[in-house]
């Protein structure tokens, strides 16, 4: 393929990719701010800046918007949690992380924590989805964690470790969802360590 054209295409991949997240910006305002049900398409365009039927180039549905709200942040989530972990092999230190990275996430943007602890709660068929995706693979690298620290003796094996994946995922969901129906300007991320902290000692042996 000559230069120019292999130009030309990388600079439109660039552009489409802007664009789709230029629309992803706009929905995740606006299903925080007026709520999933009562947003339409043509308000996220509009806020967007763009025409209605360009959306529908990116996106099939509104739906297709609020999933793919989700699967980009976890994917995201889940690269930066890669990058974090690697090399770091005590499992304390990986829970720490991975805590961090989770309400980091959440607390620097409040219209994406208002989606993803309400918006993204409204509807079963959403939560069906989401629980058995990409939310799996973030369960699974808490509890991989776990199981490395009961294997160490760090921890108390008579746990299941996917149960305790869950209680401590329980914990920072719970600090989260507190964090925007709180009137109180404080870092989110200011409380990973507390809910470690308390995991730990109710794991150890």
């Amino acid at each position: 393929m000559p230069v120019a054209a292999s130009a030309r295409r990388h600079a439109r991949t660039l552009q489409a990719g802007g664009k789709r997240d230029l629309i992803l910006k706009a929905a995740t305002k606006l299903f925080a701010r007026r709520g999933f049900f009562n947003a339409q398409v043509a308000d996220v365009a509009r806020e967007a800046g763009i025409a209605a039927g360009t959306v529908y180039l990116y996106f099939k549905s509104k739906d297709d918007l609020l999933i793919s709200i989700f699967e980009r942040t976890m994917r995201q989530g889940m690269e930066d949690a890669r990058q974090a972990l690697e090399g770091v092999s005590d499992p304390i230190t990986r829970l720490r992380l991975l805590a961090n990275l989770h309400l980091d996430r959440l607390g620097q943007d409040h219209d994406l924590a208002v989606v993803f602890q309400v918006e993204l709660r409204q509807s079963i068929k959403f939560m069906e989805r989401f629980t058995s995706t990409l939310l799996r693979d973030y369960l699974h690298a808490i509890r991989d964690a776990i199981a490395d620290a009961q294997s160490a003796g760090y921890f108390r094996a008579e746990v299941s470790p996917s149960f305790a994946a869950k209680t401590l995922f329980g914990a920072l969901d719970e600090m989260a969802t507190n964090w925007i129906l709180s009137r109180r300007h404080y870092a989110l991320a200011g409380q990973a360590d507390e809910v470690v902290d308390l995991f730990v000692r109710g794991m150890q042996r």
